[in-house]
C-alpha cells in the first residue's frame, strides 16, 4: 500500500448507540424484486456478486440505440479504467425528454418559479421542443460532438434546455455555479476550454439582483477558447452589454430554428459533462463523468431512494451548480418521469414561510434538500408552519451532511406529523449518485444513519492496513468495485485522479476519504472526514458527534466543531453554535459542559464562539474549514466564492473580536 497516512479515527459515537430504526411510512408504488428488507439483502449480495450483470439489468430498462444487448457488461477496473456496456450507444436526452413527451407530451415536466413570484411551466413536449431548438442553436455555432460548453446560470427553465441540448449533441458541458466570482469563472472555462458560453442577463437571489453577464465580460478577454455566449433574458435588463458578432439572446437565437434534432448515439463511456469540486488553496478539481453511465446510475438512484414516478409533483432544492440537482432533478428525476419543480431564489425569502409556502401552493409530495435548510427551518420554530397545508408532503430525502437526530424528531414531528418518511442519504461528486440511502418503502431509516448502501455499489470500512473492521468499529469508507455513475477521470489530470483516490489503499479501491461505520442494524454512519477527526491527548473525537451534542440543546440552532493544535493535547475542539429562534443568549460554560456530559471532559473545547450566522454554500453546507482558519489565522484565505453569503466572513471575524 501506498501513501499511507495512519490517520487516527475516532471511537463510536454514543449517538449510534441511542438511534433506533424508523417504522417504514411510505407505501412503494415503483415495482422492485424484494418487498422486505431480507428480500433486500439477498437481492443486494447478488448485486455485488456480479456488479455488470446488475447494472444490465438497470440499464435495460431505458431505450438503446445500437449494439444492445451488449456483448460485455463491465471490462476493467477502478486502476485500469473500467467500462460499462463497451460499444453500446443511447442518448441521454432522449431517455429523459423523448420517452415521456411521446407518451404524454401535455404532462407538466417543469413549474419553475422565481423569488420574485414569476412562475412559467413546461411540459414535456415543451421541453423536447426548447431542448431541440437550442441544439440546432449550438449546432449552428459549431458546436459539435465532444465540444465543451460552459453553462454558467441559476435554476431556470432554460437550464434544463441547455443541458439536454449538449446531451442530445453529444456535447460535454460544464455547470458552473451562478454565485461564482470572476476568478472561479474564467479558470474553470479555461480549464474546460469552452467553445461556447450559456449565461444570463442577471439572476435574482434575496431581493437582489446578481450581474452573471457583466461577470462573464470582466473575463472573456483572457478566454481564447469562447466563440459565442448565449444569454438568457433573465430580467430583461436592456443596460446589460452586448457584443455584436459573440452575445447572442437565447430567445432571438432560439426562434431561428424549427422544433427537432435527432440525438445523436453516444457511447456508454463517453464523457458526458465535467463538475469542479471546490479548492481550498489547491486548484479546483474538473470531475469526468460519462452521460451514459450518469443517466444509469442517477435513475437507479432516485428510483430506489424517491420512488419517484409520474404521479409525483417533486421538488430539489438545490442550485443546479452543485451535482445534487443533475442527479436528482436535471437528469435521474426527469429520467424517472415526475413533474419537476424548480425554483430560484432563497428558501427562506422574503420569510422564514417560503419553502412552507411552495409546498402548500404546488401540491409538492416529494422533496429533496439539505440537512442545513432543515436545521435552518427548526431554528426558525414551528409557527411558520402554522396554516400550511402540508398534508401532502409525503418524502423528505437529504444529502450533503449528516442530518443530527434533534433535528431529524422535529421534522418528522413538526412536519410530516409523525408518518412521513425521511431519508438521509450519502454520496460524493465523484461518486455520481447518493449510493447510501434507505430503499423507499423497503428499508427503515435510522436517525442521523445513511442508511444502506443500494444495490450495485460494493464497499468497505477499513483499517489503516486496509482490512475490513467489523461492524460498530469506525475504519475507512471505500468502495471496491466500479458503478456506472463513478467519475472517470480528472479532466487534463489523470495522474491526479489516481494519486487522488487510488494510493491509500492501493489501485482497487476509491478512498472516499470519509471515516464512517456500520451498525448492528446494517446501516452506515459516515462520521466526518478522516483528516479533520480530532485527535485529544490520544482520544480519537468525531466532529459530527461533538456537533450533534451541541444541537441536542433546545438553545441551539447550528454548530459547528473544527480541531486547533494544542502544545499539550495535540489537538483541541472549538465549537461555534448559533442560536435557535427566540433564544437572546446562552452561555460557553453551559454550551462546554453539555459536551461534557454528552461526550465526556476529553470533548471539554478550548473555545466555544456564538454566533449570528454561519458561512455556508448555497447548497446548504457549513464551510468548517473556512471558521478554522479565521480562529487561527484570524482570516480566510481559501476558495469562498461558492459562499451563499460571503459578506458572512466579515461579520464573523467581527464577532469574534468582540468576544476576545
Amino acid at each position: 500500500m501506498s501513501n499511507r497516512h495512519d490517520l487516527v479515527l475516532p471511537n463510536l459515537p454514543p449517538m449510534v448507540k441511542e438511534s433506533r430504526l424508523d417504522s417504514v411510512h411510505l407505501a412503494r408504488r415503483n415495482p422492485l424484486e424484494f418487498k422486505d428488507f431480507n428480500e433486500y439483502l439477498s437481492v443486494y449480495a447478488r448485486s455485488i456478486s456480479d456488479v455488470g450483470e446488475y447494472w444490465l439489468g438497470v440499464a435495460n430498462e431505458l431505450d438503446w440505440t445500437t449494439n444492445w444487448p451488449p456483448k460485455v457488461n463491465l471490462e476493467g477496473d477502478f486502476q485500469h479504467g473500467f467500462r460499462f456496456f463497451p460499444g453500446s450507444e443511447m442518448n441521454v436526452s432522449y431517455n429523459c425528454i423523448d420517452r415521456h413527451a411521446l407518451k404524454d407530451p401535455e404532462k407538466r415536466a417543469i413549474v419553475w418559479i422565481g423569488e420574485d413570484g414569476s412562475e412559467r411551466v413546461w411540459t414535456y413536449a415543451d421541453l423536447l421542443t426548447e431542448t431541440t431548438k437550442f441544439a440546432k442553436a449550438l449546432s449552428s455555432l459549431g458546436v459539435t460532438k465532444g465540444d465543451v460548453v460552459a453553462i454558467y446560470l441559476p435554476n431556470l427553465l432554460e437550464t434544463f434546455a441547455a443541458v439536454h441540448a449538449c446531451f442530445r449533441l453529444g456535447a460535454i458541458y460544464n455547470i458552473i455555479f451562478a454565485g461564482f466570482s470572476a476568478r472561479a469563472l474564467a479558470d474553470r472555462v479555461a480549464d474546460t476550454g469552452a467553445k461556447v458560453v450559456v449565461t444570463a442577463d442577471e439572476a435574482i437571489r434575496k431581493g437582489k439582483l446578481l450581474a452573471l453577464k457583466s461577470t462573464l465580460d470582466s473575463v472573456l478577454g483572457e478566454l481564447e477558447s469562447v466563440e459565442k455566449v448565449v444569454v438568457v433574458r433573465r430580467t430583461g435588463n436592456e443596460a446589460v452589454s452586448m457584443r455584436e458578432g459573440r452575445d447572442l439572446y437565447w430567445d432571438d437565437l432560439v426562434s431561428q430554428f424549427e422544433p427537432g434534432f435527432d440525438p445523436v448515439p453516444v457511447e456508454a463511456n463517453d464523457p458526458g459533462f465535467i463538475i469542479y469540486t471546490s479548492g481550498t488553496t489547491a486548484k479546483p478539481k474538473g470531475l469526468v463523468h460519462s452521460g451514459v453511465g450518469f443517466l444509469v446510475g442517477t435513475y437507479h438512484n432516485v428510483k430506489m431512494s424517491l420512488d419517484l414516478g409520474p404521479d409525483d409533483v417533486y421538488w430539489c432544492t438545490a442550485d443546479t451548480g452543485w451535482l445534487t440537482f443533475p442527479i436528482f432533478e436535471l437528469v435521474g428525476g426527469l429520467a424517472n418521469g415526475a413533474t419537476m419543480v424548480a425554483y430560484e431564489g432563497a428558501l427562506d425569502f422574503p420569510e422564514p414561510d417560503r419553502f412552507y409556502k411552495i409546498i402548500e401552493q404546488y401540491a409538492i409530495n416529494k422533496v429533496f434538500t439539505a440537512p442545513t435548510l432543515l436545521r435552518m427551518l427548526a431554528r426558525y420554530g414551528e409557527s411558520w408552519i402554522q396554516g400550511k397545508d402540508l398534508s401532502k408532503l409525503q418524502l423528505v430525502a437529504l444529502v450533503g451532511e449528516p442530518l443530527d437526530a434533534k433535528t431529524w424528531h422535529w421534522v418528522q414531528s413538526k412536519i410530516g406529523r409523525g408518518s412521513m418518511e425521511i431519508n438521509n442519504t450519502y454520496g460524493q461528486s465523484e461518486t455520481g449518485s447518493a449510493w447510501a440511502s434507505s430503499v423507499v418503502g423497503v428499508t427503515p431509516a435510522k436517525p442521523g444513519s445513511c442508511g444502506v448502501a443500494l444495490p450495485g455499489h460494493s464497499y468497505a470500512v477499513v483499517d489503516d492496513d486496509g482490512k475490513a473492521v467489523s461492524r460498530g468499529t469506525v475504519g475507512y469508507l471505500v468502495m471496491d468495485k466500479p458503478f456506472p455513475a463513478m467519475c472517470r477521470t480528472i479532466w487534463k489530470d489523470h495522474g491526479r485522479y489516481l494519486a487522488q483516490y487510488f494510493s491509500r489503499f492501493g489501485g482497487d479501491h476509491y478512498d472516499t476519504a470519509d471515516a464512517a461505520l456500520v451498525d448492528q442494524d446494517g446501516h452506515i454512519w459516515v462520521v466526518g472526514r478522516v483528516d479533520g477527526v480530532i485527535n485529544v491527548s490520544g482520544h480519537r473525537l468525531s466532529t459530527m458527534e461533538m456537533e450533534s451534542a451541541l444541537l441536542s440543546l433546545p438553545q441551539v440552532g447550528e454548530a459547528a466543531v473544527v480541531g486547533v493544535e494544542d502544545n499539550t493535547k495535540g489537538q483541541v475542539p472549538v465549537g461555534f453554535v448559533t442560536l435557535a429562534q427566540g433564544v437572546s443568549s446562552v452561555s460557553e460554560h453551559e454550551l462546554a459542559e453539555q459536551l461534557v456530559k454528552e461526550i465526556g471532559p476529553i470533548a471539554r473545547p478550548k473555545r466555544i464562539h456564538i454566533l449570528s450566522a454561519m458561512p455556508r454554500t448555497r447548497s446548504g453546507k457549513i464551510v468548517r474549514r473556512l471558521l478554522r482558519e479565521i480562529v487561527v489565522e484570524g482570516d480566510s484565505s481559501g476558495d469562498v466564492t461558492g459562499l451563499e453569503d460571503p459578506e458572512v466572513l466579515d461579520k464573523i471575524k467581527s464577532e469574534l473580536q468582540e468576544r476576545d
